[in-house]
């Protein structure tokens, strides 16, 4: 009932300041990325498993956010429209990564010396289960990463994000009907590829 009672507050909270925003209170911006960066940020990582990109779609997110207040609808969930920037974001960098080299988790940080993934572990274990040797750890991360993008998409935001099939399905401007196929593409992808992982647990 709480988490209800907070989300439901938060939700209010999204729209009195997106009201704000458009009537011109920029700082009411600064408010909406308190409560949402972080998460949206995650999100993106989650997608595009590179940590710069992450980065500067996150900024970028926001910045739309910004240039778009005053067409943003109150009676939409805000963090509904929020994802539904940062993934035409992602979309959008899908499409620049088919013709330009990209930098995955598995790349080394030339400034720490370490892999990307390994700064963070909690983003790159697999959706359902927890695999704890750092082998089957590394087994997952390649499985996740190797998923077709349209269908990495959807599983992330149903698994990390706890969205419904609805709102994904917002989000992404499809039918629920496709979230569902796609979600179900990806599990079974990824049960493929973690079945020897799992018959030696």
């Amino acid at each position: 009932m709480n988490d209800a009672i907070h989300a439901q507050n938060s939700d209010e909270q999204d729209a009195d300041d997106m009201a704000r925003l458009a009537s011109g209170h920029d700082p009411s911006l600064n408010a909406l990325m308190d409560r949402h960066a972080e998460r949206v940020f995650h999100y993106l990582l989650r997608s595009l498993r590179n940590e710069s990109d992450a980065a500067d779609l996150a900024q970028e997110t926001f910045v739309k956010v910004y240039q778009n207040r005053a067409r943003y609808d109150g009676r939409q969930k805000f963090s509904t429209w929020l994802y539904a920037i940062a993934s035409n974001l992602v979309r959008t960098r899908y499409r620049w990564r088919v013709r330009h080299p990209q930098v995955s988790l598995n790349a080394e940080n030339p400034e720490t010396g370490t892999e990307f993934g390994d700064q963070f572990p909690d983003l790159v274990s697999t959706p359902s289960e927890s695999l704890e040797s750092s082998e089957r750890s590394e087994t997952v991360r390649r499985a996740i990463a190797a998923l077709p993008d349209d269908v990495r998409l959807p599983l992330v935001l149903a698994e990390y994000e706890d969205k419904s099939h609805a709102e994904i399905a917002a989000i992404l401007n499809c039918s629920v009907k496709a979230v569902e196929n796609r979600i179900c593409q990806a599990r079974n992808r990824l049960r493929g590829a973690l079945a020897p992982v799992l018959q030696c647990a």
